[in-house]
């Protein structure tokens, strides 16, 4: 593992940090201010050089989609270029994006997806739209029939797991909190079953704080992830696995590392193992994402520093 990088100033750290979707990808920020301009020809460069790197172009489409006239120069790019898959993709993303604000019916959505998805049948980014866009407002089964044709592209969709834990964590909200629930088993299945150097390694460590969260929802587990949540036996397994698998396998290009490396943070926090959490806070820097900070029902910046505090 290459060597930890030297701590910022805390003060001049808590002014940089903002929740970007973008998170480092300095090739997605410089394409996105640009269409931000009206010029999609960067974001049309990055996007075929991105290729078949799908869990990056998912990152990549995903958080240009969330900027707010991105459904406008989708459907420009689309009129100019009736046959580029990737401003098809866009333009899905950014009506999912809408829809679930309440700003575009859903329906047009969905449609989007499935024009983007005629378009490049490998392509597992339509399908990441549609279950973005299901998560919130499908049934179960529809969104196990998409996950189905998303994972037929994409095994190891890391995007896609996530939200399908997240879903998962909300199934059968009353369901006693010390038995084992079906979140922990999708996610570990998706463990067992992944390439050995895989991100989906930490999805175990996900799950247990997506259901912390309903479980604080409902009433059935304190607010307070750290009292008691982390200190049971699975916890601490999952959680020792997950971060023995960091040490021997992170990965510096994966797109979304940094949602690992928060929630990762987030548990070895909460576990009270701080030297633990202050490598993965040095790794985080300022990339800090407002899930699981925020969880149950927190400022994510505050807690986000306490935590970090704790740990230094």
């Amino acid at each position: 593992m290459p060597p930890l990088p030297p701590l910022l100033d805390a003060g001049r750290e808590r002014t940089a940090q903002a929740f970007d979707a973008a998170l480092d990808d300095a090739e997605l920020i410089i394409a996105r201010a640009a269409l931000t301009q009206g010029r999609r020809q960067a974001a049309r460069a990055l996007l075929l050089r991105t290729g078949d790197d799908w869990d990056r172009r998912g990152h990549r489409i995903t958080a240009l989609a969330d900027e707010p006239y991105a459904a406008a120069w989708a459907h420009d790019w689309l009129l100019a270029e009736p046959c580029s898959a990737d401003a098809a993709a866009l333009l899905a993303l950014a009506l999912v994006t809408r829809a679930l604000r309440g700003k575009e019916e859903p329906a047009r959505a969905r449609e989007a997806c499935a024009v983007a998805a005629c378009l490049a049948p490998a392509d597992p980014t339509p399908w990441l739209g549609l279950l973005l866009l299901e998560r919130t407002l499908g049934t179960e089964d529809e969104l196990h029939r998409i996950f189905a044709e998303l994972r037929d592209r994409h095994p190891d969709h890391h995007h896609a797991h996530h939200l399908m834990v997240a879903r998962l964590a909300e199934l059968d909200p009353g369901h006693d909190p010390r038995a084992r629930h079906a979140v922990y088993d999708f996610a570990d299945r998706a463990a067992d079953r992944a390439p050995a150097d895989s991100p989906l390694a930490v999805l175990p460590v996900v799950a247990h704080t997506e259901r912390h969260r309903v479980l604080a929802a409902m009433g059935l587990a304190p607010a307070d992830p750290a009292a008691g949540h982390w200190s049971g036996r699975r916890a601490r397994s999952v959680l020792r696995s997950a971060f023995q698998w960091w040490l021997e396998w992170e990965h510096d290009d994966h797109p979304r590392r940094h949602v690992d490396l928060n929630f990762l943070a987030h548990a070895t926090s909460c576990a009270n193992r701080r030297a633990e959490a202050a490598a993965l806070f040095r790794r985080i820097g300022r990339y800090v994402t407002p899930q699981p900070w925020g969880y149950p029902d927190r400022d994510p910046r505050a807690a986000f520093h306490d935590a970090r505090d704790r740990a230094f």
